[in-house]
């Protein structure tokens, strides 16, 4: 690929750092990214994936942009409200960098999300409900596709990595086995969510697949990082592989894509 001169300018706080230089970004122009989710996480991951020059996004989600989203949706306008989110946020990657190819996607449900991820190099979970999370967790497993996946409530937030290049790896279900009682897990609508939040795990959501597509730096894979607003502090634990999972033990009994879920930190967006 031979970068245009437009390119070498707009790309060149990138390409001056040694870790990346011309080689990487033409990785980047040629990586294939799926963004679940065109709200509070997928906002500002979108932008910065468009922004550092992702060559193809895929873009899914059925909802319509609504005023309650403005305080922490950035990709979306006052101009927008009542447009499909896809719509509003392909229109802003299209005016941040026209080098981006934008693919919609609307509902992802279990008859199509095999066809949908296996389009892709790496997926991000971006979603606000746990149906779709496992749906996710299940394809990518299958299609050995990596997972980022991000959740946020209220003032925390959490971010996992699941690889599937060849190293076996935690898959969601490992992490979070059991389904949730809806009663137990308030939406945001219900609980709240500090806007700026979701500007932090989106940003560490692109963060780390960058660091994947260019292969720098230690993979998440293997830890579950958490933020806390209030605290300002970040913290990590380790998980491992399940051997008793449903999904990938050693004697698995889901063998496609299925909504089973985990309670968990209740995803939001």
């Amino acid at each position: 690929m031979d970068l245009s001169d437009a390119q070498f300018e707009r790309y060149a706080r990138n390409m001056i750092l040694d870790e990346v230089g011309e080689e990487g970004q033409e990785k980047l122009l040629g990586a294939r990214v799926l963004v679940v989710g065109a709200g509070g996480l997928g906002a500002p991951l979108l932008m910065y994936l468009a922004a550092v020059g992702v060559g193809t996004l895929g873009i899914a989600d059925d909802d319509a942009v609504d005023l309650s989203n403005l305080q922490r949706q950035v990709i979306h306008t006052t101009a927008r409200v009542g447009q499909p989110k896809v719509d509003s946020a392909a229109a802003m990657v299209a005016a941040l960098n026209p080098d981006v190819a934008v693919r919609r996607h609307g509902r992802i449900d279990a008859g199509n999300v095999g066809d949908i991820v296996g389009g892709y190099d790496v997926v991000a979970d971006a979603s606000d409900n746990f149906a779709t999370r496992y749906l996710l967790n299940d394809a990518c497993y299958h299609a050995r596709v990596p997972l980022v996946a991000a959740a946020l409530l209220r003032f925390e937030g959490q971010l996992l990595m699941f690889e599937r290049g060849g190293v076996k790896t935690a898959c969601y279900r490992c992490v979070f086995p059991d389904t949730p009682d809806p009663a137990l897990v308030p939406r945001c609508d219900q609980a709240g969510i500090l806007g700026p939040l979701c500007g932090v795990m989106g940003s560490l959501q692109a963060n780390e697949i960058v660091k994947h597509i260019l292969g720098l730096g230690d993979s998440l894979a293997g830890r579950m990082l958490l933020y806390d607003a209030l605290a300002t502090g970040f913290h990590s634990i380790a998980v491992a592989p399940d051997p008793a999972c449903a999904l990938c033990g050693a004697t698995p009994t889901i063998t496609g894509p299925a909504i089973t879920g985990s309670p968990g930190t209740p995803p939001a967006a």
